[in-house]
């Protein structure tokens, strides 16, 4: 009876406090998600464009489009995933494969690759200067299904900044994807993308983005891809009343529309929903 009494006191002794080293481990999260968060500005993320502010989210988008044969295309998650704020103005991405639908006789459907990404703020200010500027460093492994993905690993280095005056905010992201082994089979792209952001009432921030490829080497050498993309987001819809909770629900959907002669595909109907924690 003595030795299960003190079975069990270990217990408890040791479930109390591994509660409470996981109620310190999750408040100190929360506390560093909101300081740093703090110190840069109130943007929404864009719907396609990376964002010059790191947040922390669940996401999941579903794309629509025509390929340039005028074949329907679905993604299922569209590649996105959780991202958290591990450290101080540090961002992780973990990137699920997206699930994609051709409704093609000729091409079959499969699992896209899986991506994770790192992204560091280097410089920011909330109110007093309104700008924010990040590097991010993003890996993708090939893993897509019946050549859904990339056919080798890809790393993609890029820079964001991006500038708000009053409601108006300006974002430009410069980065490149570039192969891990021979390119010929890919070749290296360069992406430009710009956005402009305006914040009108409590929730909604219209949008217009231009997204643009520039391929070298591979099959699309010397060619371009350039597409305006409208959209509009609803940001951020709290769901608990508490002034300190970031629990909330964000949507939006924007329209990819190629300006360009070549492009691998047109009128990309992106939907968004995210939920901030």
């Amino acid at each position: 009876m003595v030795r299960h009494c003190v079975i069990l006191a270990v217990f408890v002794w040791f479930g109390s406090n591994t509660i409470a080293a996981q109620s310190r481990f999750f408040n100190a999260w929360e506390s560093r998600v909101r300081a740093t968060s703090a110190r840069q500005p109130a943007w929404v993320v864009p719907v396609f464009s990376p964002s010059a502010v790191i947040v922390q989210l669940a996401r999941v988008d579903f794309l629509h489009q025509y390929t340039s044969a005028h074949a329907e295309t679905w993604s299922y998650g569209g590649g996105k995933g959780v991202s958290l704020i591990p450290f101080a103005r540090t961002q992780i991405d973990l990137n699920l494969p997206s699930y994609i639908e051709h409704n093609s006789p000729t091409v079959r459907d499969g699992t896209s690759d899986f991506s994770v990404a790192a992204k560091y703020r280097i410089f920011a200010a909330a109110e007093h200067g309104n700008y924010s500027t990040a590097v991010q460093v993003a890996f993708s492994v090939p893993t897509g299904s019946y050549k859904n993905g990339a056919a080798v690993a890809t790393i993609t280095p890029t820079f964001v900044g991006g500038k708000g005056f009053g409601n108006l905010a300006l974002q430009s992201a410069l980065g490149a994807v570039l192969p891990t082994s021979s390119s010929s089979s890919i070749g290296r792209t360069i992406l430009w993308n710009t956005v402009a952001q305006y914040r009108m009432g409590k929730y909604l921030w219209p949008e217009i983005e231009t997204n643009a490829s520039y391929f070298q080497g591979g099959p699309n050498n010397g060619r371009s891809q350039v597409f305006v993309t409208p959209g509009i987001i609803a940001s951020k819809i709290r769901l608990r009343s508490s002034a300190v909770s970031r629990l909330g629900l964000v949507f939006g959907s924007a329209m990819q529309i190629a300006t360009s002669r070549y492009h691998g595909y047109n009128h990309n109907l992106i939907l968004t929903g995210r939920i901030t924690f």
